[in-house]
Order: C-alpha cells, then structure tokens, then sequence
C-alpha cells in the first residue's frame, strides 16, 4: 500500500515537471495539441510506473492494457478542457488549476484503477 502510494506520488512529480519539457520538443497543434499532451502524459506515468516496479517494494509490473487505462484517462482529462462548463465549475472549486492537470489526472487515475 505505501509503495503504490509513493509510486502514485512520483509519477505526478515527474509528469508535472518533465512533461512540460517533453511538450517543448513536440510541434503546436493548437487546440489538439492537449491529446498529444495527455498521450505524452499517460506514457510517462506508465515509464514511471514500470521503473517504480523495479525499485519499489510490493509495486507489480504495470501491463500493456495499463498503458491502455492511462491513455484513456488522460485523454478524457483532455477532453475535459474542451467543455467551457467543466473547466469552469472545476475552476469555481479549486481556483487557478492549469489545463496540463486535467490530462495529468486523468493518466494517473487511469493507471491506478486499473492496477
């Protein structure tokens, strides 16, 4: 339990800072371009969580079809931050939450319902 908590912890530390250096390198779709954020996104969680396997006690080895749940989820948190009204009710709740953490959220919880 705790080293599935630590490893859900890393893969937001390390998907919130080297996620946005990875989007530098990647070409401007406009609009479209959080899709390819979020699948950025939801490959790096899994990379994560397949280093975490190795170093982590009691954390399994992550499968191809939790790469599928995270890609899911995070390209539903994309898809969120196309709808005005659930940006703006998720913003009236917690104030100034960027648009990366909505692919990010989604890939992480993609991820751990399916583990």
């Amino acid at each position: 339990m705790f080293g599935r908590l630590v490893l859900l912890l890393l893969q937001i530390v390390v998907c919130w800072f080297i996620g946005p250096e990875i989007f530098k390198k990647l070409p401007q779709l406009g609009q479209l371009s959080i899709f390819v954020q979020g699948v950025v996104l939801a490959i790096l969680t899994w990379l994560v969580g397949i280093i975490g396997a190795i170093v982590l006690k009691d954390v399994a080895q992550p499968s191809g079809s939790t790469l599928t749940a995270a890609l899911i989820g995070a390209l539903i948190g994309a898809g969120l931050t196309l709808i005005p009204d659930v940006t703006k009710a998720i913003g009236s709740v917690v104030k100034g939450i960027p648009l990366l953490a909505y692919p990010l959220v989604g890939a992480v919880l993609g991820y751990a319902i399916k583990r």
